[in-house]
């Protein structure tokens, strides 16, 4: 198994750092941490630890979520795991050698509360190399417009865990394709469905974040 090989089965399986006892079966093995550095330090380039490391592992965790194979722990785990190993990118974002797949703007509609769901998507789709703007929860309209403005070409996403915040979703949605009609939106949540989704005018609705990641890869390949 080579190195970037190491850091995607690090990522998938959650493990950290060299002094992280989880997963027990790789208790006292090197983590993302050491292996990302270890892989810089061998001058290999941060977009190859990127695409052929952080990413591939994020992307077996979203699938064996999807497929009910691991749950939010697990998935946390991971998460911390490709924070550990993007810390050390972070100045190759800065400096330009890290080129994002592009800007995803995500939070929870006004009036929700919720937010383990939507954190979980972020963390998967910064985990498939995008640029994840979070904007909480109680989003209001205006703040997904403010985020617009600065940011410009993005993909906006919303959450809703209520019945009673759909409304505000569908508000929300409507308000922003009248003012801006090409801007893709993409929608998620446990009352939500794709008939929803159609009669709102969102652009996707996916009920995993994996679908989410799938969706909006497919709108940069």
């Amino acid at each position: 198994m080579n190195l970037l090989e190491q850091i995607a089965n690090c990522i998938e399986f959650g493990k950290i750092n060299l002094n992280s006892p989880y997963p027990p079966n790789m208790k006292g093995q090197e983590g993302a941490d050491e292996l990302t550095l270890k892989a810089l330090d061998e001058g290999i380039p941060a977009n190859d630890i990127l695409k052929n490391g952080l990413v591939i592992g994020m992307e077996k965790v979203g699938v064996k979520f999807r497929e009910n194979k691991v749950f939010v722990p697990q998935v946390l785990m991971s998460a911390k795991a490709m924070n550990a190993a993007t810390l050390h990118l972070k100045p190759y974002f800065n400096d330009g050698s890290i080129q994002r797949k592009g800007k995803f703007i995500l939070g929870t509609v006004a009036g929700d509360l919720h937010d383990i769901g939507k954190n979980i998507v972020g963390m998967m789709i910064e985990g498939n190399g995008w640029e994840v703007i979070d904007l909480g929860t109680d989003v209001k309209t205006e703040q997904f417009e403010k985020a617009i403005q600065e940011y410009g070409d993005c993909v906006i996403g919303m959450s809703s865990l209520l019945t009673t915040t759909m409304p505000n979703m569908e508000a929300s949605v409507k308000a922003i394709k009248a003012r801006y009609p090409e801007q893709k939106i993409i929608i998620g949540g446990a009352p939500i469905t794709e008939d929803f989704k159609n009669n709102i005018g969102a652009d996707f609705y996916s009920e995993d974040p994996q679908g989410a990641a799938e969706y909006l890869n497919s709108l940069v390949a």
